[in-house]
């Protein structure tokens, strides 16, 4: 009673010394909504004002009512309202296409693939290309790769291309490996492998490095294409509520239409992009040095490069044979040293670096680059990304906060692999996988994201398997479930606490850091902290709107939380066709 006591004098004495003050014009007042601002100076408030995009309020409804005269007024009726969620790490484009393709993340079997690719040849003229993604054959019964002959059957007059769900292996029918040259002499690319039968026959799957070998023989997308898929994911994405995506990878075609888009005004969420580093113009790029804030739509001041492929392909770079193929340690794809002179060319021309690693050997081999270049940069803020830093030495692990590297982590990437991860990684290297909290008390932050469309770009789900390292269905709850559930490895001297509510549930985030992880980290990964990450005064007007406050559900129930609204620069550019309780005022 004290403190509210204190509050109420508070709130007296400004309204008494507001009373003669002119009220200020405000484009936008959100009232009577349950704020929580992620600024440790006001952590709660009912109440903003907008004004040119940005945040000039944030108070109790008396406060900014006192203050400010809204051209519009939304009455929230009690909704929750978190800073815009930001999606760390992700794929636009490839997002928008794949919404335009076959959707295979269903598909149990190769055969359930085959009549996807049937019908879809049914429709298509003969020569056409088919393609899609989404294909995982851990969830079939047979858990090996596919091979070209069902899809030859399926469409024997059309090229068939179609995407593994981490997008680190391509399967294709054999008209594409004649159109490419692929034969059994065909050897495999520094950082890739081509799949083979006992006789040394390709079999139609290619891992990584050897993807371009097909890849470069499909038509490439035009501009028009590029923009379409962007903007039809611009609009998921601001559907499921995120306000900015940091688009890992692109090319200089695309960043010309990005720069298209903005300039247009057709952006509806912001993007902070990472350039490819194994673009060929990429030395032009560096020359030509970052894009910060154009349009206040458009960033780019990343470089994104590959050390290793993915652990679900073996693709993943381990320090030790993979624990369920035998003599497989993976690939990288490029060099410490190359890493490390172009950590310091980007470092000296303005750029942060951005690097995917997955297996604990990659993890090394980024951590010992970034050192040895940031030795030799001397820049005084360089932010270095690791994206995925999925699996880790145990020694490696300390390194990230000694030398200022940023974890960025997909949580939804956990509870997509647990059902194998421990097969792949056996039973000592699974408790250095999605080591989050391990990261998190050592000090570090951690960039959340999804990887979509690796999975799917609703930030809900990722916020959720963060708490709870739980799928939808709530497994695993007890060791019971990851014996019915899990592959693992014959010789797995696991404890059963170790999926005592969860995976590996000492790892498991806290509410607050999963909201931050989505939030005010990301905004910090990339240089934004004084423009978005929190609601706070002089901040862009980015919020997301909930139907529910994560902090007053149970953690089963924020996957299913309504999301309300999504407003960017102070506009919504989503709202809930269900919504009707909010009164403009």
């Amino acid at each position: 009673m004290k403190h509210f006591g204190n509050a109420a004098i508070l709130a007296f004495a400004f309204a008494f010394a507001s009373c003669s003050l002119p009220k200020m014009k405000a484009d936008l007042v959100l009232t009577n909504g349950d704020f929580y601002t992620l600024d440790s100076r006001l952590p709660e408030a009912e109440s903003i004002a907008v004004s040119d995009g940005k945040i000039v309020g944030v108070g109790t409804n008396a406060e900014i009512a006192l203050r400010f005269d809204g051209k519009i007024t939304i009455d929230l009726q009690h909704a929750f309202v978190l800073p815009g969620l930001i999606d760390g790490h992700a794929h636009m484009a490839e997002l928008g296409m794949s919404l335009t393709t076959l959707d295979l993340t269903d598909a149990k079997s190769p055969e359930g693939i085959a009549s996807i690719v049937k019908l879809a040849a049914a429709k298509a003229s003969s020569g056409d290309w088919i393609r899609g993604r989404g294909w995982n054959q851990e969830l079939w019964p047979k858990k090996d790769f596919p091979t070209y002959k069902i899809l030859d059957k399926a469409a024997p007059d059309n090229y068939v291309f179609l995407i593994r769900v981490d997008g680190h292996a391509v399967w294709v029918n054999k008209k594409v490996m004649d159109l490419a040259g692929i034969t059994h002499t065909t050897k495999d690319p520094d950082g890739g492998k081509i799949v083979r039968d006992r006789n040394g026959n390709p079999t139609g799957v290619f891992l990584d490095a050897a993807i371009d070998l097909i890849a470069s023989k499909i038509p490439p997308p035009t501009d028009s294409e590029i923009e379409n898929a962007i903007l039809l994911a611009s609009d998921t994405c601001a559907r499921y509520g995120l306000t900015e995506v940091q688009d890992a990878g692109i090319d200089a075609q695309t960043l010309n239409v990005y720069r298209k888009l903005a300039e247009e005004g057709k952006l509806r969420i912001r993007i902070y992009a990472m350039y490819n580093g194994n673009d060929t113009t990429l030395p032009d790029i560096l020359k030509k040095g970052p894009v910060i804030g154009y349009k206040d739509f458009f960033t780019m001041r990343s470089v994104k490069v590959y050390m290793d492929g993915a652990l679900g392909s073996r693709g993943a770079a381990l320090v030790k044979a993979y624990s369920d193929d035998p003599g497989n340690y993976g690939l990288t794809e490029m060099g410490e040293r190359d890493l490390e002179n172009l950590t310091i060319a980007s470092l000296s021309s303005g750029f942060q670096v951005c690097t995917h690693a997955i297996g604990d050997r990659a993890n090394d081999i980024v951590l010992n680059a970034y050192e040895k270049a940031l030795k030799v940069a001397k820049v005084d803020d360089p932010r270095l990304r690791i994206e995925h830093a999925q699996v880790l030495l145990k020694g490696d692990i300390h390194r990230f906060k000694k030398l200022g590297i940023i974890p960025s982590m997909q949580p939804t990437h956990c509870t997509s692999d647990m059902y194998w991860a421990e097969a792949r990684l056996g039973p000592e290297r699974i408790k250095y996988a999605y080591a989050w909290q391990s990261l998190l008390k050592d000090g570090n932050i951690i960039i959340g994201g999804s990887d979509f469309p690796v999975e799917s770009p609703d930030p809900r789900l990722g916020i959720y398997a963060a708490v709870t390292r739980q799928d939808l269905n709530g497994i695993p709850q007890n060791f019971g479930d990851a014996l019915r559930y899990f592959t693992l490895t014959p010789d797995a001297a696991v404890d059963s606490s170790d999926f005592d509510g969860g995976f590996f549930p000492k790892q498991k985030m806290t509410l607050d850091e999963a909201i931050k992880a989505f939030t005010s980290w990301p905004a910090y990964g990339a240089f934004q902290e004084n423009q978005k990450g929190s609601i706070s005064v002089g901040k862009y007007a980015d919020f997301t709107i909930f139907e529910k406050d994560f902090r007053n559900i149970p953690a089963r129930e924020i996957p299913f939380d309504s999301i309300l609204g999504t407003i960017v620069g102070g506009k919504l550019v989503y709202v809930n066709p269900s919504v009707s309780n909010w009164r403009v005022l």
